[in-house]
């Protein structure tokens, strides 16, 4: 078993990660004894749900699926209804409720906008402490053709161990990022009528999708149970402006230095030409 899952977690390594969802789909098809471990093991983008019992958006994830049914964190409710769906206890609801409504604020105040959810489980020993997963997502969507789009999904999953006035956090950050850039106007768009397909590129369209792991751990003082809450957001925070200014400065960076090395925007003619009178001056200098 453990080689199919290698195969096809390595498989997902190779293919677009445009067409994430699809690609797991066909996999979870040809390979359903083993969907459980394979969709536990793959990160995919989140999707948006409406809680029906309070009408509040929240975030479907593998953390908070139950069969093909997920858990709102809002009203604890399974849609599609289960009767036997797991929940957390009364001591982690309790908790899982003061997150949501803290990151419901880190979210209005770093996205200004998207949805967050958090979602709470029990550990599996009597070590003491908890896990859990903060989820975000910010979509932008074109208001029309020619207009750049995109998506940021963030999943933070965390195990904390009570250590008597210590805690000790262990955090793995995941960021999927989808950009999509276009050149054009309206009037190019009624010029040249596009009869493509949505899944083509179109003509002066750059799409740019991926993802980033990265993994911390720390020890922060426990006073109470709701200083996890400001311990977990605090690290965060941090890893999040680490992870995105790494995108920045180093992935998009680097893609616009390589761009430049393959096509310059300048005419070379001209820079060649700069360049021997800069070599003309120094000589003149050096006399």
């Amino acid at each position: 078993m453990a080689d199919v899952i290698d195969s096809m977690l390595d498989l997902m390594r190779r293919l677009p990660p445009t067409r994430t969802e699809e690609n797991v789909s066909a996999l979870v098809d040809i390979c359903p004894e083993d969907a459980d471990e394979f969709l536990q093991s793959v990160d995919q983008p989140l999707q948006v749900m409406v809680d029906r019992a309070t009408g509040r958006e929240y975030l479907a994830c593998d953390y908070n699926r139950d069969g093909e049914s997920y858990r709102s964190p809002w009203s604890n409710e399974y849609d599609p209804p289960i009767d036997d769906g797991a929940v957390p206890s009364s001591r982690m609801r309790k908790l899982e409720i003061q997150a949501n409504e803290a990151f419901d604020t880190y979210r209005e105040m770093y996205y200004e906008g998207g949805v967050s959810s958090v979602y709470l489980w029990d550990p599996e020993d009597a070590s003491g402490g908890f896990a859990g997963v903060v989820v975000l997502k910010k979509t932008m969507s074109p208001a029309s053709p020619y207009e750049p789009s995109g998506s940021w999904d963030s999943i933070h999953v965390f195990e904390t161990v009570e250590r008597g006035r210590q805690a000790h956090y262990k955090l793995t950050s995941t960021v999927m990022l989808h950009l999509v850039t276009r050149r054009g106007s309206e009037h190019d768009a009624k010029a040249q009528p596009d009869k493509k397909p949505d899944n083509w590129k179109r003509d002066g369209e750059v799409s740019l999708s991926g993802s980033m792991t990265r993994q911390t751990e720390q020890d922060w003082p426990l006073n109470d149970t709701g200083s996890h809450i400001n311990n977990i957001g605090r690290m965060i925070e941090e890893m999040e402006n680490k992870m995105r200014n790494l995108l920045q400065e180093v992935y998009f960076g680097k893609t616009r230095d390589i761009i430049y090395d393959l096509r310059s925007v300048d005419d070379l003619e001209k820079a060649r030409r700069q360049k021997e009178l800069q070599k003309e001056l120094v000589g003149f200098i050096k006399r």
